[in-house]
């Protein structure tokens, strides 16, 4: 692995955490315009587009100078289309807006270097730019996106209490700093040339964002969920965020599947049946069937006890395509299930090369523990 390579792993890990769908903070000092911006987030998060394209040209057409109405349709365009990089035209649009609402957001800065919208704005777009490129696997472009964002993410540590938004990728900031190299060893004589951060400080900030953040709330839930997942293996606390979210925005998948993923972990299955059905009516036939399929076979497996069931659920599940950012920990969650179905059966082999297989492509913290057998 190159210097290269480890410095460009480390700041996609890093600064890569906007939740598609986020607006950021102080975006307007009128608060009839953030009245308005809410309603646009929240038909976003709902799934109701029509609704959503009809508020954003009315805030274009208010403020024409202002990033917030190219970065709100990027918002828009980014989880209408999820996953967007797969839709050409689609992410036409989407790098247009963004590139719009980039160049406002340095009008901003070039009145004011210090202005926290500029800040903000400027740092959702990089962020938004340096995913798309990741995702499509352009590391020159997605390594030079990042490096942009990182000035702006320092800047909004000295804002959070102007704005209780900024407390989330500070949060962000001060848990990932930490915690990729304990995850990465490789990366740690890079880390010169970050400041410190403080992995419990950076829960403590997201959950903050998570209750009080205005514009950023819902990727405070998301994203603290995510965390509570993946590296702390606290379902049940996470179940906090996740039900606030599902609850809200019923019709939206990312968030239903997060959701019924945080429940089943937790191993609370009767509260988790209803949001697995959820999911079942919606349409996204991109993402939903590898979880649908996964979480019917932990709910056969640990609540029915019935491994015939289970087992034909997840092998459903790996026969559905994998979306790396959405639900390849899904995948990762059906080997497992059906090597813990191969051990009961006493077939060791059969096991260990299905928890070989989930280690391939694991990432839970709690899945690859169970996988070593640890």
């Amino acid at each position: 692995m190159t210097p290269f390579t480890v410095h460009f792993r480390f700041f996609i890990g890093l600064l890569l955490l906007v939740l598609p769908g986020l607006a950021p903070a102080q975006v307007l000092t009128d608060p009839a315009a953030q009245q308005t911006v809410q309603r646009v987030l929240d038909n976003i998060y709902s799934m109701e587009f029509t609704q959503a394209d009809e508020q954003i040209r009315q805030i274009r057409a208010r403020y024409p100078q202002h990033p917030i109405g190219p970065i709100l349709l990027a918002t828009k365009l980014e989880l209408q289309f999820v996953p967007i990089h797969e839709n050409p035209a689609a992410k036409a649009q989407f790098i247009q807006a963004v590139g719009q609402g980039l160049d406002l957001s340095k009008r901003l800065l070039d009145r004011n270097d210090k202005d926290p919208e500029g800040i903000f704005f400027a740092l959702t777009a990089h962020s938004y730019l340096a995913a798309l490129y990741n995702n499509q696997n352009e590391t020159i472009k997605a390594v030079g996106e990042s490096r942009k964002s990182y000035g702006y993410l320092k800047d909004g540590f000295r804002l959070m209490d102007k704005n209780p938004d900024f407390y989330f990728t500070t949060g962000l900031y001060n848990y990932y700093v930490e915690r990729y190299p304990i995850d990465h060893p490789v990366v740690r004589p890079f880390m010169v040339f970050f400041d410190d951060g403080d992995m419990a400080l950076g829960l403590k900030q997201m959950e903050i964002a998570a209750k009080r953040a205005l514009f950023m709330r819902a990727g405070a839930n998301y994203y603290l969920a995510h965390v509570l997942l993946k590296h702390e293996t606290q379902p049940g606390r996470a179940v906090v965020f996740t039900k606030y979210l599902a609850d809200k925005y019923p019709n939206n998948p990312l968030f239903g599947m997060i959701n019924a993923e945080a429940l089943l972990l937790a191993g609370r299955y009767a509260e988790a049946r209803p949001y697995v059905q959820r999911l079942k009516q919606m349409s996204n036939r991109q993402l939903l069937p590898l979880a649908v399929y996964t979480f019917d076979g932990i709910l056969a497996e640990q609540a029915d006890r019935d491994d015939k069931e289970a087992a034909s659920a997840y092998q459903a599940a790996l026969r559905q395509p994998v979306n790396a950012a959405y639900t390849k920990e899904y995948q990762a969650m059906a080997y497992a299930g059906l090597a813990r179905i191969a051990a009961r059966s006493n077939n060791q082999q059969t096991a260990k090369l299905y928890y070989k297989k989930a280690l391939a492509v694991a990432q839970y913290k709690s899945l690859i523990r169970e996988a070593r057998g640890k």
